[in-house]
């Protein structure tokens, strides 16, 4: 039974939306310490959480934020703050998704399906083998080429690891959230190719009907800053009306 934890201080939504997950048999839990959170969450042990953004003492982003010090579960904003910035706001503190109230329930028990697939069920990461894109490769000018082993996908230098959610290059390491990860792990299967913009899409949201386009434009702008800590400032090119190419060498 996947678990839920609610941080939402309006009693009357929190229970709404408890008692409609229940019906779809998740076990669901309420924050009630408001100043201390991270405690109830580490509690609660959830593997999604939905978090409003005005709450007492710390908003939502900073919340998020303190989660994602730790863990990488699926984090659903839902807010009645209907703004574009807001939503970006929610992306770049580490969200995974965004529900403007009053919210559509169905809609939310959709997208609450959806997070869970990607992180725990039949779309989580994506395998290397099912596109047969990636391989090993030797050539003789000494360059790694491409490799997977043992969850890690590795391409000329750069190394992810996909159970550490984390990004190597040159002695250097780097965390990533699960949405970067998962755009890291398309890039690097297809380096060198286009990545459709669709296609990123429908990799990281089921219900990429709901989902602004300018999302995924955050999520990259995040991944570029990221590659650029790692010395990779340009490895990511937009191909302006299709999608991404990640160049990892001065040939590509």
């Amino acid at each position: 039974m996947n678990r839920i934890f609610i941080v939402e201080d309006d009693v009357k939504i929190a229970q709404l939306l408890k008692v409609k997950l229940e019906q779809y048999s998740y076990h669901v839990t309420l924050a009630s310490n408001f100043r201390n959170i991270s405690e109830e969450i580490e509690q609660a042990d959830p593997h999604l959480m939905l978090l409003d953004i005005n709450l007492p003492y710390y908003d939502g982003y900073y919340w998020c934020r303190q989660v994602r010090k730790t863990s990488n579960l699926p984090i659903i904003f839902i807010s009645a703050r209907e703004g574009e910035m807001d939503q970006v706001m929610a992306i770049e503190n580490g969200g995974d998704d965004y529900i403007t109230k009053p919210v559509q329930l169905e809609l939310l028990v959709a997208k609450v399906r959806g997070q869970l697939r990607r992180a725990y069920g039949e779309y989580a990461m994506p395998s290397v083998q099912e596109t047969g894109t990636a391989e090993r490769t030797e050539g003789s000018s000494g360059e790694q080429g491409q490799e997977q082993d043992h969850g890690k996908l590795e391409v000329n230098g750069l190394v992810l690891w996909l159970n550490r959610n984390e990004l190597h290059y040159e002695e250097q390491r780097i965390d990533l959230t699960r949405n970067e990860l998962l755009l890291m792990e398309m890039l690097l299967i297809q380096c060198g190719e286009v990545v459709a913009r669709d296609k990123l899409l429908e990799a990281l949201w089921d219900d990429v009907q709901f989902v602004d386009d300018n999302t995924l434009t955050v999520n990259m702008t995040r991944l570029r800053k990221k590659l650029s800590e790692l010395g990779l400032p340009s490895a990511i090119e937009t191909i302006r009306g299709q999608g991404y190419k990640l160049k990892l060498s001065e040939g590509e």
